[in-house]
């Protein structure tokens, strides 16, 4: 079965509710990093602002930002990144009797009668999930050629060898187009490729090695004294594996640290806010998003991403999937706002693995 995008349908500008509204109201930014009384906040979903009589899309957009016209066109903005005097949309409603129009469903199809009462709507351990795989294998497929395929994934998928591997394949075989992780996945996958172990245990056996709770580190002093991770992997002291893969395929990953980080890495970001700016950069082009096993950087990239995307003119969603061994953690995502995101309780482990199996 192939893949096919589903059509945006854009709003009736022709509808009198929206040609009869009124312009979008501009005030200016106070000063720097601070938004005017009044200011409307962005959402995951398409959202159009009138000026001068034409309704302009936001057309690169994230949830809790702030739309500011720059160069006639609409920027959504971070509040730390706006500068004083810059003209900020103000207004709270989104049904364009302020200029305003938040578009929730242009990629809705027609659903057929549904039953008020049945069983198994949510999404835990005991759903089915063979079609979700299914699906995910026929959209890589399609963004491997036709967009890209963003990766945020936490150290439990570098913990074995099996997950390690898959991994790898998927970066060889082009169906990874950017990675977002911490010190940890890169460190344990570095680790892994070192001296076959992580957290000082044999990726394999799981048998832990002799002082091997020192391997973690001496990896990633090994690597500060190459000076980078680019420069470790190309002296052949690490053998395979995720990093090793994305090195040597011109794969970007952005590796944002935290305050229990150890060592870190030479690349990590120590700054959250330039860390932040780093991931959005790869966010903004990516198609499809899939997070593995880390709750906070998860969170972080879906705060982050639109549930749509302007490619060449056209607007197609944006494709989004969380997957974690526990339920809280893909819940939690829905919880702060990223609606469009499809979750899948599972061990990320056999979930790469399954991949794997599924695209190569």
């Amino acid at each position: 079965m192939s893949f096919t995008l589903p059509l945006y349908h854009g709003p009736d500008f022709a509808q009198a509710q929206l040609k009869n509204a009124p312009n979008a109201e501009f005030r200016p930014a106070p000063m720097d990093g601070v938004a005017p009384e009044g200011y409307h906040a962005t959402s995951i979903f398409p959202e159009y602002f009138k000026v001068n009589g034409t309704w302009l899309l936001a057309e690169e957009s994230r949830m809790d930002c702030v739309p500011v016209l720059r160069e006639g066109k609409i920027a959504v903005v971070e509040f730390r990144n706006l500068k004083a005097g810059e003209p900020v949309v103000v207004g709270r409603t989104e049904d364009g009797s302020q200029g305003i129009y938040v578009h929730a469903n242009g990629f809705e199809e027609e659903k057929g009668e549904q039953d008020t009462f049945s069983f198994r709507q949510g999404r835990s351990r005991e759903t089915a999930y063979s079609m979700d795989y299914d699906s995910i294998y026929e959209l890589l497929r399609h963004e491997k050629d036709h967009g890209r395929i963003l990766w945020v994934m936490g150290p439990a998928c570098a913990f074995d060898h099996d997950a390690r591997d898959a991994f790898a394949a998927l970066v060889r075989g082009g169906y990874v187009h950017g990675l977002l992780a911490g010190n940890a996945l890169a460190t344990h996958d570095l680790e892994a490729g070192y001296l076959r172990t992580a957290l000082g245990q044999d990726i394999y056996t799981q048998r832990s090695m002799p002082n091997g709770h020192y391997n973690h580190i001496d990896t990633i002093n090994a690597v500060r004294l190459a000076g980078s991770t680019a420069a470790f992997v190309r002296s052949g002291k690490v053998k395979d594996g995720i990093i090793y893969e994305c090195v040597n395929h011109d794969v970007p990953f952005v590796l944002v640290g935290s305050v229990r980080d150890d060592g870190p890495l030479p690349e990590v970001y120590g700054n959250v806010y330039e860390g932040q700016d780093a991931m959005r950069a790869l966010v903004k082009e990516a198609t499809t998003v899939i997070c593995m096993a880390s709750t906070l950087h998860t969170v972080a990239t879906g705060n982050m991403t639109p549930s749509y995307r302007l490619v060449n003119g056209v607007v197609r969603p944006v494709y989004f999937y969380s997957v974690d061994v526990s339920e809280f953690a893909v819940n939690k995502l829905r919880d702060r706002g990223s609606l469009s995101v499809r979750t899948i309780v599972t061990n990320v482990q056999d979930f790469v693995v399954n991949v794997r199996k599924g695209v190569l």
